[in-house]
């Protein structure tokens, strides 16, 4: 018999009782420092929560969080310890030793003193990492404790597609887990086996061994794993609905995901549980190897059936007929990728052999809705004029990128380039820089500014080397100094009553992006305006009126001045969290938000950020996966989106513009509000999260909201993406791909083809393809694939009544018109065009803007390009609209006004905004108060006539009449007056040459 083991451990060092104060101090400190900031995170969000009003969500994911990690952390800890208990309490009485210096002898003897700690630290270590993984999936709990019905079942198992939503992601959490307590159960159970002798490998003249105990417990843990493989064998037969085998055709199960992946994962299942059972048969049979023969059956089974038999019918039987062999499966693919991006027959309207019949002239020259609203202001390009027109101070500032939206003026809906006057940080000067400035003095911004789209202050001059005049937006101006005149609150166009901006883009910018507001005094001290101070009067911002707040803000910022500023009062607030897209993704983490936002002004005169929000999935059976940040970018990335904004990098195979939300640009206020009511993942949340998402029928009582309400960027380029194919629904057809489109590179962007720059959708004011009526739509065209040449033109209405109609006006691929491409290249290469810039090219900067593809009349199509230049070498200089490139029916016009270069290609100009004309007459301009000045056409040098003289004096008359209404503030007869003169100049501009 060999030697027992009862040699005893080395004695261990002691610590004295200073030493042991001095560990648990720093042992204090570390966990503080660990714990600390994330204790300090969860009440400032508790805070900020209850600001905003939301803090049921807070609540709701806090306390799903902490339930998740502890039934996490207990039922693992449990296994876990469960497992090593059975190992300690199952091992030998003695335990024969390999020899004199048996290793194990000391670490087996140790932990004999500290039974309850080794077996109790690991089992907490483990469940502990478990909880912290598991509680990350708070959201995959809720929607299957919550999930909604989509009342559509998958074409293969006949399961509603909640099952594939909602179901299958927390039965394969629930699974995962369960392998991964398994493997380390039997890791656990194996390694206290060792320890204490219930497994030998031998040594000191002994055989290796295994006791009973060891090996009943061991082979019951493998058992169990194996039977937890057979039940994920059976959940992989229903992802296969996502399968990537065909992703460069389609998404989903192929014949050969059906016909053979699907049957073998039946029989890998089979064997999985005869291989358990031959486990548990092993702890009877006291034999290990049938279970070690079960095991290397298994392995060559998932070679030969799971690899190899696939492999076999995917290049022996489905290659050489695929077409036919992927039918069925492709129509599936072409059936869920219509559900679940909203692109079916019920939403695309498609209108076969446009152009393939002549134009009508008359009908292109009425179509009063397009040509009125020819837009020439890029907003990609005007960020420099509103800036230098409209900044006001050095701190104020714009995007980059502008928005688009629309206002009816006069009746007539019209496209607006929008932009509120935000605080730029980046624009501080040094003096400027330090803390009480950035947070408690410069803390908002002041104004909304709107452009009309389709014109311009006044014409450039005809000399084309001139640069220093005209070409600027015409403004709409919305400031501070005329918003409580009477005047202004009944006749102005767009009515603003409270143009301070304390939520927006730009603010957001600075790090950290907080503002302290508040005053005890009664004595205002923001910046206002150059005459005026401040005190905010919202009720939004979190009290720090109580020194526990100021030192939780003080410990978030790292900020020492928040605790000993005396400029902080008991009526401070702290505001933070100023981006509207950041705001509405907090209080619904669930929602994918829209890349841009843009600010429009409500009814009551209030100033709202409106944002998109999309519920998305992960895998929606046989839907097409889609990368969210690949479908969206585009040439307008060159600006880095209005504020560096990009989509998320993630793949999608369902997305839905679910929710609408809008943010007080004052108050901060969030709404959430159901725009989709069918949307059975928004209906999910909204279960999840009652009360935080006001119905459908609370947004229908909103009409001004409704009024400005947009289809969402991100969202048409993700269908627009798709339908560059999934227009084609013949299965056959698909397959061979002779029918495809390509997202043509934006033309005017230097090298955008090479740099894969796709060009940009764009919103603008225009004829609806349904009724003709003047429609804010957002369009795109497409071509045939991989070719310039015009394929289709793709648009979808924001209006209301038919808001996320889309229509595609599809070529006959028997004709052949210009893509964007081919139209741009004669549009720059025109003499003209050439001349100007070559007599520009040492004064000025000329940058094309965006290139419109205009449906006009009923067979027509029009182009249109605005051509800018920027003086060289000067201060406060900007981009100017220099002249008016069109293109129709194979001819160029090119002229400082849209109506002349309408006239220029054949079309009546007396549909186009009227423009006063420089012509080298009186330039106006904007005066120092921003207000705008109206210009006089250059004479006609022809002989007098009754006509001219007649013009002449119309003009006259408009221009005294609106010179009256400005020097009295009358914002509607200036309104009246300024159309009378638009009316007048277009006179004096058709009148024969010569007159």
């Amino acid at each position: 018999m060999g030697q027992v083991g009862v040699r005893g451990p080395a004695g261990m060092p002691t610590l004295s009782r200073r030493s042991k104060i001095a560990i648990g101090i720093g042992v204090a400190i570390l966990v503080l420092l660990l714990v600390g900031p994330r204790l300090v995170g969860l009440a400032t969000d508790w805070l900020w929560f209850s600001d905003v009003g939301y803090t049921r969500v807070f609540s709701t994911i806090v306390w799903t969080r902490v339930l998740l990690f502890l039934v996490t952390m207990v039922i693992v800890g449990l296994i876990v310890f469960g497992a090593i208990a059975m190992a300690y309490r199952s091992r030998p009485v003695f335990v024969p030793a390999t020899g004199p210096n048996d290793p194990l002898a000391r670490y087996r003897t140790t932990v004999m003193g500290r039974t309850r700690w080794f077996a109790i630290v690991p089992s907490v270590l483990v469940g502990l990492l478990a909880g912290l993984v598991t509680q990350g999936s708070w959201a995959t709990v809720q929607t299957f404790l919550h999930g909604e019905t989509f009342g559509i079942t998958d074409p293969q198992f006949g399961f509603d597609m909640s099952f594939y939503a909602f179901d299958l992601p927390f039965y394969r959490l629930v699974l995962n887990l369960l392998f991964v307590v398994v493997v380390v159960a039997f890791l656990a159970n194996l390694v206290t086996h060792y320890l204490f002798g219930g497994i030998r490998l031998g040594g000191g003249g002994n055989r290796p061994s295994i006791s009973t105990a060891a090996r009943v417990q061991l082979a019951a843990l493998a058992g169990t794993f194996l039977l937890l493989k057979a039940v994920a064998y059976w959940f992989d037969r229903y992802s296969l609905l996502s399968s990537q085998r065909k992703q460069e055709i389609f998404t989903g199960a192929s014949y050969t995901d059906i016909n053979a992946v699907l049957p073998s994962k039946l029989i890998l299942m089979s064997i999985a549980i005869i291989c358990a059972l031959a486990f548990f048969a092993g702890v009877v049979l006291r034999d290990l190897r049938v279970p070690a023969l079960a095991t290397a059956l298994m392995l060559l089974s998932a070679l030969v059936i799971g690899v190899g038999w696939p492999l076999a019918m995917e290049q022996f039987s489905v290659k050489p007929n695929a077409a036919q062999k992927e039918a069925e499966y492709i129509s599936r693919n072409i059936t869920a990728t219509e559900q679940a991006y909203g692109i079916g027959n019920n939403r695309v309207t498609t209108q076969r052999d446009w152009t393939s019949q002549p134009v009508t002239q008359s009908t292109v020259n009425a179509d009063e809705p397009t040509l009125s609203n020819l837009r020439i202001l890029d907003p990609n390009i005007v960020s420099p004029a509103f800036t230098q027109l409209q900044q006001r101070q050095n701190f104020y500032g714009f995007p980059a990128q502008l928005a688009l939206d629309r206002y009816r003026i006069d009746d007539q809906l019209r496209d607006f380039v929008v932009a509120v006057r935000e605080l730029d940080p980046s624009r501080y000067s040094p003096q400027q820089q330090n803390w009480l400035n950035k947070h408690l003095v410069y803390t908002h911004g002041n104004g909304f500014v709107a452009a009309p789209a389709n014109r311009v202050n006044e014409a450039v001059s005809d000399d084309s080397n001139n640069v220093d005049g005209g070409g600027e937006p015409f403004f709409f101006v919305s400031d501070l100094s005329n918003v409580n005149s009477p005047d202004y609150k009944a006749n102005a166009p767009i009515k603003v009553t409270q143009p301070r901006i304390y939520f927006g883009e730009l603010i957001a910018q600075v790090d950290p992006d907080y503002a302290i507001v508040g005053s005890s005094d009664g004595q205002p001290r923001e910046y206002d305006t150059a005459e005026s101070k401040y005190t905010y009067a919202g009720d939004s911002g979190v009290s720090l009126g109580n020194w526990f707040n100021r030192l939780l803000y003080s410990v978030k910022y790292t900020e020492r001045n928040l605790l000993l500023s005396g400029e902080i009062n008991n009526n401070s607030k702290i505001i933070y969290n100023r981006d509207p897209r950041d705001r509405v993704k907090q209080v619904a983490p669930w929602l994918t938000v829209d890349s841009k936002t843009y600010p429009a002004v409500m009814a009551d005169g209030s100033i709202k950020w409106i944002v998109d929000g999309y519920t998305t999935l992960d895998n929606y059976p046989y839907a097409q996966r889609t990368s969210l940040q690949a479908a969206t970018e585009d040439a307008q990335e060159l600006n880095q989106g209005q504020t560096g904004r990009t989509q998320i990098n993630r793949q999608v195979s369902y997305v839905r513009n679910s929710v609408k939300a809008t943010v007080d640009a004052y108050t901060g206020k969030v709404t959430l509000y159901q725009f989709d009511s069918n949307d059975p993942v928004l209906k999910t949340w909204m279960k999840v999260f009652p009360g935080t998402v006001q119905s459908r029928a609370e947004l229908d009582k909103k009409q001004d909201l409704l009024d400005h309400v947009r289809y969402p960027e991100d969202l048409f380029k993700i269908q627009r993406s798709l339908l560059t194919r999934y227009h084609v629904t013949n299965p056959q057809t698909f397959f061979q791909a002779n029918d495809f489109w390509s997202v043509p590179a934006d033309p005017t962007t230097p090298d955008a083809e090479t740099r894969g720059l796709d060009q940009p959708p764009y919103y603008f004011v225009a004829s609806s393809p349904r009724d003709g009526k003047s429609s804010f739509q957002l369009t795109s065209v497409m071509t045939r694939l991989n070719r310039p040449i015009l394929s289709a033109y793709m648009t979808v209405s924001s209006d209301p009544g038919s808001y996320g109609q889309i229509t595609i006006k599809e070529l006959s691929p028997n004709t052949q018109r210009d893509g964007p491409k081919q139209a741009f290249n004669p549009m720059q290469t025109d003499s003209r065009v050439a001349d100007s810039r070559k007599s520009l090219e040492n004064t000025a900067d000329v940058t094309f803007g965006n290139l419109l593809t205009l449906p006009v009349g009923d067979n027509g199509i029009l182009y249109v390009v605005p051509m800018y230049a920027q003086a060289q070498g000067r201060e406060a200089t900007f981009p100017r609209l220099f002249r008016v490139i069109t293109r129709y029916e194979g001819r160029v016009g090119y002229a400082p006004t849209t109506a002349g270069a309408l006239q220029q290609v054949g079309i009546d100009p007396g549909q186009a905004a009227a423009v006063p004309d420089l012509g080298g007459g009186d330039q106006g301009g904007t005066d120092n108060d921003g207000d705008q000045q109206a210009a006089v056409p250059a004479p006609n040098t022809g002989p007098p006539s009754a006509e001219r003289d007649a013009a002449v004096t119309a003009i006259g008359d408009a221009l005294s009449a609106l010179k009256d209404a400005q020097s009295k503030g009358d914002f509607k007869a200036y309104g009246e007056a300024l159309d009378r003169l638009n009316k007048a100049v277009v006179a004096y501009e058709q009148l024969p040459a010569g007159n």
